[in-house]
């Protein structure tokens, strides 16, 4: 008997443990509140601050948030100190008597705000008001009228000549005498001039036409101007059916120009130049190419002068060209080649200086050149380190301005600062703070406006002066209290070697605010291994990120593992024909956290991810079955060869080879062993949503067991109430098949 009741006891203690561990309606509303839309400036406060410059130079306005109020502050340079705008309380009375508005002091919604004589001149529900600070008396301020203009036409920065298209040819016509002449005459139907294509042009029906465009860029001084002459006479498209209309009871049929990895049946485009003296196209040597690597051009400030970008396909090879106009001479300036890829190649017109700057990863690292109108190539820096990017050039002292990572060995690599550069080559350190800078440059560059935080160091933004750095007064300080007070901790950073045995990558992981250290989780891979961009969150406004999900009960984890952008050459180039194995990293990531902390259950490891992402999630579950146990993949391209074409062949090669198939996930459906959600938005027209369906057949011809969700009103980004259904069902997916417990459908979004 005595042993019966022990085996009750133990039978009651073990249903009430698996009871207490059940997910409630608590841990939902948890999870719910550390939304974006939940969150940011309700409960949390200036994680971001955007930062208004006055047109006049005068200074600055932005808004600082709190619990209590949405206050509208100012800096005016000359006083260097953070001032109202106003007297929020005044304001709200007098001018809910001027409009007959209900308007509230702490909630007060203007914007468009500009420094005018003896007060601001602001926009109000798309009507625009003047406040004279003196007497405090508001004014309406009627819209002035505008001349109707016309988006098929373009007139010259003198006012002379206006350039349009009839029956797809070219003319341009005289303003004073009305007089037209016809500048081209092969121009037809998709082979026209003057237009441009549009990535997310949609055509609808069975023989729509896509819609209209014009375009043509005129010389500083109206003596010439370029346009494109654009080719779809051989240009194949891909199709999507819209069931989401409400109103209709067939599918809508819609198309868009876009080529698939190693297509030669694609949009092209050549840009074509006129003489506006002669009324004669002026030949050049500039190639036809095709959409995905077209040429683009910009005027120098000498009449006549071109810089030409010609980008060959397959990103192995780029060049900046001079072309003169006048004389038909061009010059090569700049050959940029690599065995690998070139990635994000960039360059700027140093207008005064007759020369470029450009940035360049062919040291192995992407650093600073410059290039005269010779053809003469400089180091502008060098190391062992990255240029992110430049933010403010100086015309007249020749100063360039940018951001930098990995200059000080002793910062983590992802975390950017604002350096700047002289003629002479000394570079300038000019945000000293040990974190990530994120940094708006004034229009003439005197100011600049530096946000600087950490994952775990709140986000303070401060105004500073550009020829020092020197901060000149703090403008904001976030404040997260809201959730610290209720347990929130920030996430844990973590560092390891990557697989090639010597370079250290770097992550971060989520873990539920009521965390206890004696239960065990399950762990969660939120990925993008796009080489493209980076995933370490390196400022404070990331800290919510993944929050919501692991609010559910889960470590959710972040990183970057060889292959992704921010770091080295060679640490970029793992990826190149190779986006099959980027997640190794992640897989030895992992692990090494589960060795460290007790508390991560290696035995439930899930993953998610949209677009490349979702690539990662499929992938994840068909090369790695035993290790990944349940994924949801989203907007997925899940076999190279279905994407658009640029992406694919930047990073997997061209021409199109046998490593495209080694790479897909549809070739490797018969491997999977875990739960998989797959899901896609109907109307896809970035990511179409054919590979999606043709893993699922491929799935179900291997016999595996998975789930669809189509999104049918959906595009690439879900939105809306499709956005919220997706969120609920990817939290609950997890939830039921990685944590084992019953998921509860009907929850509060507030």
């Amino acid at each position: 008997m005595k042993r019966r009741f022990k085996l009750f006891t133990l039978l009651l203690f073990v249903v009430l443990i698996s009871k207490a561990q059940e997910i409630t309606q608590d841990d939902y509303k948890r999870a719910v509140s550390y939304l974006y839309a939940n969150s940011n400036n309700k409960t949390v406060f200036n994680l971001t601050t955007e930062v208004h410059w006055f047109k006049d130079k005068s200074g600055i306005w932005f808004v600082d948030y709190s619990k209590e109020t949405k206050t509208y502050k100012t800096v005016n340079f000359k006083k260097g100190k953070v001032e109202l705008l106003f007297d929020h309380n005044k304001f709200a009375d007098t001018f809910s008597k001027f409009t007959k508005d209900t308007i509230k002091a702490n909630s007060i919604s203007i914007g468009a705000i500009e420094s005018v004589k003896n007060g601001i001149q602001f926009s109000y529900n798309s009507q625009k008001y003047e406040l004279n600070l003196k007497d405090f008396i508001f004014s309406k301020q009627e819209a002035k009228e505008e001349e109707p203009k016309n988006e098929f036409e373009s007139k010259s920065p003198d006012g002379k000549w206006i350039a349009f298209t009839k029956e797809f040819n070219l003319y341009i016509k005289s303003v004073d005498s009305d007089k037209e002449y016809q500048l081209t005459f092969d121009g037809k139907k998709d082979y026209e001039y003057a237009t441009w294509y549009g990535w997310y042009d949609i055509v609808e029906g069975e023989n729509g036409d896509r819609p209209k465009h014009f375009y043509v860029d005129w010389s500083s001084d109206s003596k010439y101007f370029k346009t494109n002459v654009v080719d779809f006479r051989n240009a194949e498209k891909m199709y999507l059916l819209d069931w989401s209309i409400d109103s209709l009871y067939k599918p809508k049929l819609l198309s868009y120009y876009r080529g698939s990895p190693g297509d030669t049946t694609m949009v092209h485009q050549k840009p074509v130049f006129f003489n506006i003296d002669t009324q004669k196209e002026v030949k050049t040597s500039l190639p036809k190419q095709t959409h995905i690597n077209s040429v683009s051009t910009q005027w120098t400030e000498k009449s006549g002068e071109v810089l030409a970008r010609i980008p060959q396909r397959g990103y192995q090879k780029e060049e900046i060209v001079l072309l003169d106009l006048n004389s038909g001479s061009s010059k090569n300036l700049i050959t940029e080649t690599s065995k690998t890829n070139i990635d994000d190649f960039r360059f700027w017109n140093f207008e005064g200086q007759n020369k470029l700057i450009f940035l360049s990863q062919r040291s192995g690292w992407r650093q600073l050149y410059e290039c005269d109108f010779e053809g003469n190539i400089k180091p502008l820096t060098q190391g062992d380190f990255v240029i992110n990017d430049i933010e403010y050039l100086d015309e007249k002292t020749g100063e360039i301005y940018f951001m930098a990572s990995g200059v000080d060995s002793t910062i983590n690599p992802y975390h950017q600062q604002l350096y700047k550069i002289d003629t002479k080559g000394k570079m300038e350190l000019l945000t000293p703070e040990m974190m990530h800078h994120d940094v708006d440059f004034s229009e003439d560059g005197s100011y600049f406006k530096d946000s600087y935080s950490t994952i775990s160091t709140p986000t303070k933004t401060v105004l500073r002066k550009s020829k020092d750095g020197k901060i000149i007064t703090q403008l904001t300080q976030a404040d997260i209290s809201h959730f610290t007070n209720k347990g929130f901790k920030s996430p844990e950073v973590f560092e390891l070697i990557a697989k090639d045995e010597k370079t250290k990558m770097y992550g971060a992981f989520w873990k539920p605010s009521n965390f206890d250290i004696s239960k065990k989780y399950p762990i969660i891979d939120a990925t993008y291994t796009g080489p493209h961009t980076q995933r370490f969150p390196k400022s404070f406004n990331w800290s919510f990120y993944n929050q919501s999900l692991a609010e559910l009960g889960f470590i959710v984890v972040q990183m970057d593992g060889l292959g992704t952008s921010g770091r080295s050459k060679e640490f970029l180039n793992h990826s190149y024909k190779n986006m099959g194995n980027n997640l190794e990293d992640h897989v030895l990531a992992i692990k090494y956290l589960a060795k460290t902390y007790s508390y991560i259950d290696i035995d439930k490891v899930g993953i998610f991810g949209h677009s490349a992402g979702g690539f990662d999630t499929g992938h994840a579950l068909l090369a790695f079955p035993d290790f990944y146990k349940v994924g949801v993949a989203s907007s997925a391209d899940h076999d190279f060869r279905m994407e658009k074409a640029w992406w694919p062949e930047m990073y997997m090669g061209w021409p199109v080879d046998e490593s495209y198939e080694e790479v897909s996930n549809i070739t490797m459906a018969p491997n999977l062993k875990g739960k998989l959600l797959l899901v896609h938005g109907g109307i896809d027209e970035n990511v179409n949503p054919s590979a999606t369906f043709k893993l699922a057949e491929a799935l179900i011809n291997a016999d595996k067991d998975f789930d669809l969700l189509i999104l049918p009103s959906q595009r690439h980004g879900y939105t809306g109430k499709a956005r919220s259904y997706f969120t609920k069902k990817r939290w609950n997916y997890f939830v039921e098949h990685l944590k084992g417990e019953t998921p509860i459908w009907n929850f509060e979004w507030k």
